[in-house]
């Protein structure tokens, strides 16, 4: 495979070859165009000068009479012209009006039997004042024009010029063969050019491909290109580059932690089941102990499930291999029974759950994954809500979309860490750590807001440290752009009879 400097150098080659064959062609055009136009304008000079010596002749009275015409004194006229005619160039002939021959040049009287003929038809043929025309001779070929000279009140003379293009062939020949020695050399020097100019042009994208290669592996994605000045466009690429590598950076950092993470989550429970394991099966160990230490490894095996869940969960929407049942789904009925749940729950944390208000509203989704997301957002705030505090769930339609929030009195998030609360496996030590009685796995949030973005919406956090957060989803009703909702579900939307609390009860609009 050739490399691109080479393309350029053939291209252009290619084109200078190209435009110097053009230049050629439109040079022997033009050159011979002129030289054409030169040699008109001699045979008309030459033409003029012939009238000249017939004025000049009648000037001696010795012109014959037409109707009574001598030949002796039509040659003796003939006579007096040539000593002037013999200086002229070219073939030249002069007839009376009757046809008859009173001069012929050197180089018409030269000319074959055939030529003179094909010569002398030509000349009777042509008119006075035509344009000139072109004689195709044996071996040349000439350009002949013609004019009158009177030579008595009804009589004038014929004459006929004519000069050889053979001239201007040997000067396009001339031109041509300039053209084909020094072409080589052009052509030569066109390709030493290109090869420079590439060369110069593609030094800096070669510095680019030297330092993208040094960067071989994780641990060099610090590295960046430099941006120099060799051309905006090179300037653009090594910012896009850069771009590319920090993102290719960030993602291995993530991958990393990732890694880590999921290590660290699975490492604890599997001593945690090694060390029940070989309780059990300690010859000293009674049967209570062994059902002990059995109940505990079981635990441990389901907190390794749902984390394993989660993150196959994780992984397939990170492929696009998640399909999501999209149907349309009653949110108001949704929320009642995650208030339901969330009661069954704060009960025991001592929180008080407050669902005063529910809008009828229907999006097209996963009615699956729309209860996991906002169980996800219930569980998560009784979590981390001390004993006493409130949870409040609502649930608002407004014009094209509808949001679910849960709000708390709990521990908070603070500022600085807002922006990681939807990173997988992220918790503030804090508050949030594994020696925590609140310890999770740090997914909950992250499957949340990739359920909230599959089904088109979004997934807020409002939080301030020591006062609670708020976490609100967005989605978009059933027919609204973004929902994927068809016009047949559009009227069950518009049919619905009004808002209606948590317990199902119609309320006043």
């Amino acid at each position: 495979m050739r490399s691109i400097r080479a393309r350029l150098t053939m291209a252009w080659t290619a084109a200078s070859i190209g435009s110097l064959f053009v230049f050629s062609v439109a040079l022997l055009a033009v050159r011979r165009d002129i030289l054409f136009q030169q040699l008109e304008d001699r045979v008309q000079s030459e033409a003029q000068h012939i009238v000249r010596a017939i004025d000049l002749a009648r000037t001696t009275g010795t012109e014959p009479v037409f109707g009574q015409s001598d030949p002796l004194a039509a040659r003796t006229v003939g006579q007096r012209m040539g000593a002037f005619l013999s200086l002229l160039d070219g073939y030249v002939l002069v007839q009376d009006s009757t046809g008859y021959d009173i001069y012929a040049s050197p180089q018409v009287q030269r000319l074959s039997i055939s030529d003179r003929d094909r010569f002398s038809e030509a000349a009777r043929r042509y008119r006075a004042g035509n344009e000139m025309q072109r004689v195709r001779l044996f071996n040349d070929e000439v350009l002949l024009a013609a004019r009158e000279a009177p030579l008595s009140d009804n009589a004038r003379y014929r004459v006929y010029a004519a000069l050889s293009t053979g001239e201007i062939d040997e000067a396009l020949r001339g031109i041509a063969s300039t053209m084909v020695v020094v072409s080589p050399f052009l052509v030569a020097v066109s390709v030493l050019f290109a090869w420079i100019i590439s060369d110069r042009v593609f030094r800096p994208i070669d510095r680019i491909i030297d330092q993208v290669e040094a960067i071989t592996d994780g641990r060099s994605l610090h590295r960046r290109l430099a941006i120099g000045a060799a051309g905006e466009e090179l300037a653009r690429l090594s910012a896009t580059l850069n771009a590319f590598i920090e993102r290719i950076e960030t993602s291995f950092g993530a991958l990393r932690r990732f890694t880590a993470d999921a290590s660290h989550e699975l490492k604890t429970p599997l001593a945690v089941m090694r060390a029940d394991v070989e309780r059990a099966m300690s010859p000293t160990s009674t049967e209570i102990d062994q059902a002990v230490a059995l109940e505990e490894a079981l635990q441990q095996v389901t907190r390794m499930a749902d984390l394993v869940d989660s993150l196959l969960t994780l992984a397939r929407a990170d492929e696009g291999r998640f399909d999501l049942y999209r149907e349309p789904v009653e949110l108001a009925p949704l929320a009642r029974e995650v208030v339901e749940t969330a009661r069954l729950l704060g009960e025991d944390a001592g929180l008080v759950i407050l669902a005063t208000h529910a809008d009828n509203a229907e999006v097209l989704g996963d009615l699956t994954r729309l209860r996991q997301l906002f169980l996800n957002l219930v569980t998560n705030a009784i979590k981390y809500t001390p004993r006493g505090g409130t949870v409040e769930i609502t649930l608002v339609r407004e014009e094209e979309v509808v949001r679910f929030a849960v709000r708390d009195t709990g521990i908070g998030i603070a500022a600085a860490d807002l922006p990681y609360v939807f990173e997988r496996f992220w918790r503030a030590d804090r508050v949030r750590s594994r020696a925590s009685e609140r310890g999770g796995f740090g997914l909950g949030l992250a499957i949340s807001n990739w359920i909230a973005q599959a089904h088109g919406g979004t997934l807020d956090v409002q939080s301030r440290l020591g006062r609670g957060s708020t976490f609100t989803v967005t989605l978009p009703l059933a027919g609204m752009p973004g929902s994927g909702m068809t016009g047949e579900y559009q009227s069950i939307v518009n049919s619905t009879e009004g808002p209606m609390n948590m317990n199902g009860m119609l309320t006043p609009d």
